[in-house]
């Protein structure tokens, strides 16, 4: 099979691979198309391995056809030969196929393309990790989702304001305030001109705190900002692409009974990861089948232009996800 893989000019290049072996546990998942993550560029740039026993070459989420089952998948009836599903992976997901354990495959919803379907494990599973499993989310909360311009964000967003949430994002400039608006956040902060401990600060004081902080920033934002959450907020970090370091008020944390969460999707362990996505399907398939909740693609190309997929995406120029088409 082909996969992708960089060259010896250090630029990514489709090429041949062994074909995956898949155990009792396994489908073999022939791949439509697969989403890029910012891990994907992480792991490019040695900082981000994939877990032991997952393929070198990068992709945490693809769609496709099932084409065979290890015996003990056959045993367990769920899942047929021939099945449209979506998968959330540790890796391997840039290739024509890609062996998965049964218990990280979803159906494809009703509705949905291959490429939109693509989308959906990995962004949509972090969403519902850090808003459900860590933040404890419920409607009436007021969730601030930072860089509301990225692939994350895109999710976390509808899918807050699907269960009742409101929602603050911040942005960097007018153009991408304008090019996010139709995910409907109820203030957008523009952090060019807006400070944002002050904004937090202003709607402490207006009696709409923030409850829940997904951050995939870091820097010194949880350090300013943290004072001015709701009692009891929950500032979730997820990655650190402002810095890796601030200055903490210990004080106003345990006065005001806040809490930091440091949290992945990646490092959940193969049985988290499988109830996770159980009750994700429970809970919120619904609502993308209904159009409530939708995926924002920014651009599909094909797999032989990974390159340029990973060009656009180190830009930061994209709203909402990109993704890679295999068939």
């Amino acid at each position: 099979m082909n996969v992708i893989l960089p060259g010896a000019d250090g630029k990514l290049h489709w090429t041949g691979a062994p074909d995956p072996v898949i155990g009792d546990g396994d489908v073999l998942l022939e791949v439509h198309a697969a989403a890029l993550n910012r891990a994907d560029l992480l792991q490019r740039d040695g900082q981000y391995p994939p877990p032991p026993g997952w393929p070198e070459w990068y992709g945490l989420e693809a769609a496709g056809i099932i084409r065979a089952m290890g015996k003990d998948v056959c045993a367990e009836g769920k899942w047929h030969v021939g099945d449209a599903v979506c998968a959330l992976l540790g890796g391997g997901g840039y290739a024509e196929y890609v062996a998965v354990p049964s218990g990280m495959l979803m159906p494809v919803p009703k509705g949905l393309s291959m490429v939109e379907a693509a989308a959906l494990p990995e962004a949509f599973g972090a969403a519902y990790l850090f808003l459900f499993e860590e933040a404890r989310m419920r409607a009436g909360d007021t969730v601030l989702m930072q860089a509301g311009a990225s692939g994350l964000a895109s999710v976390v967003i509808p899918m807050a304001k699907a269960f009742g949430a409101r929602v603050i994002t911040t942005v960097l400039s007018e153009e991408i305030a304008q090019s996010i608006a139709h995910l409907k956040a109820n203030r957008v902060v523009n952090t060019a001109r807006e400070d944002l401990q002050q904004v937090l600060r202003e709607e402490l004081e207006a009696g709409q705190g923030v409850d829940i902080a997904i951050d995939c920033l870091g820097g010194d934002a949880p350090g300013r900002c943290l004072p001015y959450m709701n009692r009891g907020g929950r500032w979730v970090v997820i990655a650190t692409l402002a810095g890796d370091l601030c200055t903490i008020d210990f004080k106003s944390m345990y006065v005001r009974g806040t809490r930091i969460i440091g949290t992945t999707l990646r490092s959940r362990t193969p049985q988290e990861k499988a109830r996770l996505l159980a009750e994700m399907v429970e809970r919120v398939w619904p609502k993308v089948e209904s159009g409530e909740i939708r995926p924002t693609i920014y651009a599909a190309l094909p797999i032989q232009q990974a390159e340029e997929a990973h060009a656009l995406m180190r830009s930061g120029k994209h709203v909402g996800k990109i993704v890679l088409t295999v068939k």
